[in-house]
């Protein structure tokens, strides 16, 4: 039963690529798989970085025969990359496996690719209910006011939610809903009622914009679903930017994790780049949860 026609998450897909980032992926995908007894699938794709030589033409440069030695030597260069980012990617996956055995998750699947991660996870998304990616990867371990370059590919690309990891876990006990009222939005209100990864949570529910009926109605019955679910639910309607209202209720309310839209036309569900989605990504110390 998928997410979107039933309410029970079977299964995980964890992009794991050996950053720093990567044990807080692992740790996210076992504190959720706990919670909604779902298997954990993860994935490690090479890129075309990993395993290949930047091309060159020597032609003209030196002779045939040292231009064919060297060609050569950079075809067993190339080779012995290959072997060595298949060892490494077995590696991290195999060490990622045994830290969710550890954790008390049961059932684990690997999967070491080459190619493009959107292909990879294009192809893997489909039998699961949410992905978990680390707010940055390798390259962008601690550039701390930069994402890492396959983030906004994913979050464009896949059609499941995605928890985007912060550096470090910790438990999560209060969650707040970035709250607009459209689809997005929705959609993650009624996922999060239905669903079994946030119960015994308190639940923050914030819109940011001027105070009307309407917000106010919607406000209203998004709060209800929540509590009709069983939640204990604080929400209201502040003004101001909303990078910075977030920001401000995140720290002052101690909140754990972050849910908003990542697609839509208003600030808060416009598209990633340039928008409050990827403000609150690059700027919040909590993971994130998005829905489109």
């Amino acid at each position: 039963m998928r997410i979107g026609k039933g309410d029970v998450m079977t299964k995980l897909l964890a992009l794991i690529d050996g950053s720093v980032y990567s044990q807080s992926v692992v740790d996210h995908a076992a504190w959720a798989s706990q919670r909604t007894q779902a298997s954990v699938e993860l994935l490690h794709v090479l890129g075309r970085r990993d395993v290949s030589s930047a091309p060159a033409d020597y032609s003209g440069n030196i002779t045939v025969d040292s231009r064919d030695t060297l060609l050569q030597e950079l075809a067993q260069l190339d080779a012995d990359r290959a072997r060595l980012a298949q060892k490494r990617g077995r590696v991290i996956l195999d060490e990622a496996k045994a830290r969710l055995q550890a954790a008390g998750v049961a059932e684990v699947k690997t999967h070491l690719r080459n190619g493009d991660l959107v292909e990879a996870l294009q192809e893997y998304e489909k039998a699961c209910d949410l992905v978990i990616i680390g707010k940055r990867g390798e390259a962008a371990d601690f550039a701390k006011l930069h994402l890492g370059s396959n983030l906004e590919r994913v979050v464009r690309s896949s059609t499941k939610p995605i928890i985007v990891t912060s550096r470090a876990f910790k438990p999560v006990n209060r969650f707040l809903i970035a709250f607009d009222g459209g689809e997005s939005a929705m959609k993650a209100v009624s996922h999060i009622a239905k669903g079994k990864l946030f119960p015994g949570m308190q639940a923050y529910l914030l819109m940011v914009g001027s105070e009307s009926s309407d917000a106010r109605a919607k406000l209203d019955r998004a709060a209800g679903m929540l509590r009709e679910a069983g939640y204990v639910v604080e929400a209201g309607i502040e003004p101001g930017q909303p990078e910075a209202v977030i920001a401000a209720n995140v720290e002052a309310k101690g909140i754990d994790l972050l849910v908003m839209g990542a697609y839509g036309h208003s600030r808060i569900r416009s598209l990633i780049i340039g928008s409050t989605t990827s403000e609150m990504i690059r700027s919040c110390l909590v993971p994130v949860m998005l829905f489109r």
